[in-house]
């Protein structure tokens, strides 16, 4: 993997030199935009407003545009010279409790590697100390023209760095309504019987159907076909007659559908349509079949 960034961990007088690697990876299809009436391909091109030039990338530097309109250059050197300590570091600020931190403020994802050495043991003893303590450390670093506020984390045998959103960033929830409804401790208890019999299941074997019917659409009309249209489910109505009965009817389901527990199990045919009705989304692993079925309907994201 290439790294993105290079610089250090600061540890109090600790100096860790590491590289920082992308943790994640897209398997999004990439779409290009192309004229309907012939198929060819939509360019975009970097022209100069002033003199009219088509530029490349390396005639492109950045700017900063002030209320007045004019464009002050700002430079990599000017980046590089910023009078910042994260400039060139990831500054561990506190350690606090994995719990503390709201998972909302959770961003991209990066795993760091020592770079050197002389960096294997002070990475080591980092890593240990975050492990022992079963804490997690909060830090400051600068990266891709700001600073960013981090979260440091072991996983296995690396250190994982996520970028976290500032605090000021995290909008209030007090700017979302919140219903004003009743419900029957029967109905919680219902729920909560659903939620047991739901829990558990291989994560790590959820796959992306949406992109997997998209290839399949993909690869029929290269070849000259078209795959054969899918029945929409039908709306899921929004008024519920009785929740206790639509509860209890899922709890059974489930307990239908897992063979043994911690075992995650499809859905029958036949029951797919009925199941996503019924629970309008329940986002489990058994409930994830019937979205292939509107795959077609959706709108996948468009990149130039």
């Amino acid at each position: 993997m290439r790294p993105i960034w290079s610089g250090a961990i600061s540890f109090g007088l600790v100096t860790i030199p590491i590289k920082v690697v992308p943790a994640t990876e897209s398997h999004d299809i990439s779409f290009r935009q192309i004229h309907t009436a012939d198929g060819g391909r939509i360019r975009y091109r970097k022209v100069c407003e002033l003199d009219g030039q088509e530029l490349s990338q390396a005639e492109i530097t950045r700017g900063y545009e002030t209320s007045t309109g004019t464009l002050i250059p700002v430079t990599d050197q000017d980046l590089d010279n910023l009078p910042l300590p994260t400039a060139k570091a990831i500054e561990i600020v506190s350690f606090v409790p994995a719990a503390t931190i709201d998972p909302i403020q959770i961003g991209a994802s990066y795993y760091l590697a020592a770079t050197e050495t002389v960096a294997a043991k002070p990475y080591e003893l980092l890593r240990q100390a975050l492990e022992r303590s079963s804490k997690v450390a909060v830090a400051k670093f600068a990266m891709r023209d700001r600073e960013r506020l981090g979260l440091l984390r072991v996983k296995g045998q690396v250190i994982v760095l996520h970028a976290l959103r500032w605090p000021d960033e995290i909008r209030s929830t007090s700017e979302v309504p919140v219903p004003d409804t009743a419900f029957s401790e029967e109905e919680v208890d219902a729920a909560v019987r659903l939620a047991e019999t739901l829990t558990g299941g291989d994560i790590s074997q959820l796959r992306d159907e949406y992109r997997e019917a998209l290839e399949e659409v993909i690869a029929a009309k290269a070849a000259g076909t078209r795959l054969a249209p899918v029945e929409e489910a039908p709306p899921a109505s929004a008024e519920v007659v009785d929740l206790m009965a639509m509860l209890e009817k899922s709890v059974q389901e489930a307990k239908a559908t897992r063979a043994e527990p911690g075992t995650v199990h499809q859905l029958p045919e036949g029951k797919k349509k009925a199941a996503a009705k019924k629970t309008s989304g329940a986002g489990t692993a058994e409930r994830r079949p019937a979205a292939k079925k509107t795959a077609s309907k959706g709108k996948p994201r468009r990149s130039a």
